[in-house]
């Protein structure tokens, strides 16, 4: 089964000792009321397990669980000497040891955590549409400072890709704070010569206004500059942007093919609030966007409805790229045409400038 999992995974086994702990207690030898399973097989595993650490010397052991050890041990004194024992074995040979763990739903072995020097939880969530999310979170780590919260991460052929949870004030950079013109004279006039860099510039109304039309025409007037726009499209096909800009006389594709525009479909039902994070931030570091279209906050934060402080990721997001003088464009669809009818699925003074 390991082999397959690695064949899967294009990894190579070569190099490894795979060592079979499973019982060789027949069942009629399973069936005398002697001894305690406890008082035999336990220390049989255990002596077989160190015999085999001292036979290979290995600089890094993995023990794949301690679930086993548990249920032979049926006494949690036992079970804690065991673990001891083996942990001040390994101390003397110079090995790390990496324990994998299924704890009772709701009930983690705090036993084992209070003997390990680091403890790394992974949780797996089911939405109730949409694929499965998973998220890792450091619990523990002595000696050395971690980034604590929740982190998401997906596995995908060759491992496991983490998405670390943003933290704004790490990343900021020397900027000059430039107008960014649209390209169009009448309304940069309106806006003083255009945003400044570094900031959030939310264009909201009813559906059908124009609103992404606004944003688009932001991206093609900083591409025809020479700068580089990542445009992330929640609310319709990659085809169809491209399309609709093209009908409005805005020729994008010419800009997507040199590189200067990078365009991405977000599918709602893939993604989680910390993949779309590292998606923006590889479009800023290692693609160097000087701008990013979020088109649109409805569709972002609907495509996450179950995930909790939606606006406060979004707003870290937003902070992160105005530490990196990137200009954010945003649209959101308002719904109601006079003052009293007006709602808005997010907090706009704490979110835009």
């Amino acid at each position: 089964e390991l082999a397959d999992i690695a064949r899967s995974h294009g990894w190579s086994l070569e190099g490894l000792s795979i060592v079979e702990m499973s019982s060789d207690v027949t069942a009629e030898e399973s069936q005398t009321t002697l001894y305690r399973p406890a008082e035999v097989e336990l220390g049989e595993r255990m002596s077989k397990l160190l015999a085999e650490v001292d036979r290979l010397r290995p600089t890094r052991i993995v023990l794949d669980s301690c679930s086993e050890l548990r249920l032979l041990a049926q006494d949690a004194l036992r079970y804690r000497r065991q673990i001891l024992a083996l942990k001040q074995r390994l101390v003397q040979l110079g090995c790390t040891i990496l324990l994998l763990d299924n704890p009772y739903p709701g009930s983690p072995d705090m036993l084992l955590q209070s003997v390990v020097h680091g403890v790394i939880s992974m949780e797996q969530l089911a939405p109730m549409y949409g694929a499965e999310r998973r998220r890792l979170r450091v619990l523990k780590l002595r000696g050395l400072k971690y980034r604590g919260g929740y982190h998401d991460f997906i596995i995908k052929t060759g491992g496991l890709e983490v998405f670390p949870r943003l933290v704004a004030s790490e990343h900021h950079r020397e900027f000059r704070r430039d107008p960014v013109p649209s390209g169009v004279p009448e309304l940069d006039a309106l806006l003083g010569g255009g945003p400044d860099r570094g900031m959030s510039l939310l264009l909201m109304g009813p559906s059908g206004c124009g609103k992404s039309a606004v944003a688009a025409q932001f991206a093609l007037a900083e591409a025809l500059r020479g700068e580089r726009t990542a445009v992330f499209a929640f609310d319709e096909s990659t085809a169809m942007y491209l399309a609709r800009a093209e009908s409005l006389g805005m020729g994008l594709r010419p800009h997507l093919d040199a590189g200067r525009l990078t365009l991405q479909q977000i599918d709602p039902a893939e993604l989680s609030p910390g993949e779309f994070a590292h998606a923006a931030r590889r479009a800023v570091e290692a693609e160097e966007a000087r701008l990013v279209v979020i088109d649109s906050l409805n569709g972002y934060l609907n495509a996450m409805p179950e995930e909790s402080f939606m606006s406060l990721q979004l707003h870290e997001l937003l902070a992160y790229l105005s530490q990196r003088g990137v200009l954010t464009v945003m649209t959101v669809a308002q719904h109601g045409l006079v003052a009293s009818e007006v709602s808005s699925p997010v907090d706009l003074s704490y979110l835009a400038d």
